[in-house]
């Protein structure tokens, strides 16, 4: 078959370098445009350097559907809607948008979120997707298996921390090595704007509402999200172990496993793992994912296969650095 023809609207920033550097090499497909107003007609290579020698392609200001199959947008949230308002896509090009314009029911206007692990039956039949956020991602491959079963029987109480990559490329304050290095702090507290896409899936699985309690943290690190989740529940140890192998045994990027995880266990995959402690009444669920891989880029490639009716790995299977 030909390959699929991608188009990456905001190229500039770290989730379109990731794309990338994923579907340079995708056996599928190849990009044929990346747009971005800042770096205009500069080579790729001079922003995203680690793909020296892995592509020629140039920086474009504008984009033509005519010669894409699917395009993929990476710019700030708030543009996606714009954008689209401004350029319709023809039926025939597949919209995958990695901010987080779409992801909520009352915002959807079509979209369908792009969670394997809850919707995979939908996605392939999707035209336009709303790529899960970060955060959300990581908590909710935590507690997604909890929820359908209905064994969480009180409030969820979680906690994450994320890498200085999640706050994306532009410089803040709290981005700059000096800042970061050796250094930590919570923000968002009880409020991260992922919150809202949680209780959706969640209430989609259960039936019902819950609530999260949310402490997010900013880490000292470049990439990577561990969460833990806990939550009072009758069921034991080995119960809980069941059905969460049970949810899972047909996602090929989402592991459940008996050993407490580190995060070089993910970092550079698309992998997402999750490990469960039962201690007195309470279930404590650890989960983490690669923040600009199974958080965004990754899972956005994932999604892409789905569509196009795709081995799911494809182009995704990747290593770990473990040292």
């Amino acid at each position: 078959m030909s390959k699929i023809r991608v188009g990456i609207y905001g190229a500039a920033g770290y989730t379109a370098g990731e794309l990338m550097r994923l579907l340079v090499h995708h056996p599928n497909a190849e990009v044929v445009c990346a747009q971005s107003e800042s770096q205009v007609a500069k080579k790729v290579t001079e922003i995203h350097t680690d793909l020296i020698g892995d592509t020629n392609l140039v920086f474009s200001a504008h984009l033509d559907y005519r010669n894409l199959d699917v395009l993929f947008l990476c710019k700030g949230h708030g543009e996606s809607r714009v954008f689209l308002a401004g350029n319709p896509a023809p039926d025939t090009v597949k919209i995958i948008d990695l901010s987080n314009d779409f992801r909520l029911k009352d915002d959807a206007d079509g979209f369908v979120y792009g969670l394997p692990e809850l919707n995979g039956p939908a996605i392939p039949k999707a035209t336009m997707i709303a790529n899960p956020g970060c955060f959300a991602t990581c908590i909710q491959v935590g507690l997604l298996p909890a929820a359908q079963a209905g064994i969480i029987q009180s409030e969820i109480h979680t906690t994450g921390i994320t890498g200085s990559t999640g706050a994306g490329q532009s410089l803040s304050p709290t981005s700059h090595f000096s800042w970061r290095n050796q250094n930590m702090s919570v923000y968002k507290a009880f409020t991260h704007q992922h919150l809202d896409e949680i209780g959706e899936s969640l209430t989609q699985l259960a039936g019902k509402s819950h609530v999260v309690n949310f402490i997010p943290f900013r880490g000292n690190f470049t990439r990577g999200i561990i969460a833990t989740s806990y939550f009072e529940t009758d069921a034991s140890e080995a119960e809980a172990y069941a059905l969460y192998e049970a949810f899972y045994k047909d996602q090929p990027f989402t592991h459940v496993t008996n050993r407490n995880p580190d995060l070089k266990m993910v970092v550079n995959t698309n992998k997402a793992v999750v490990y469960l402690k039962k201690e007195g009444n309470k279930l404590l669920a650890i989960s983490m994912i690669d923040n600009l891989l199974k958080g965004a880029s990754g899972q956005a490639v994932q999604n892409m296969n789905l569509i196009f009716g795709l081995e799911e790995t494809a182009g995704l299977n990747l290593k770990p650095t473990g040292f």
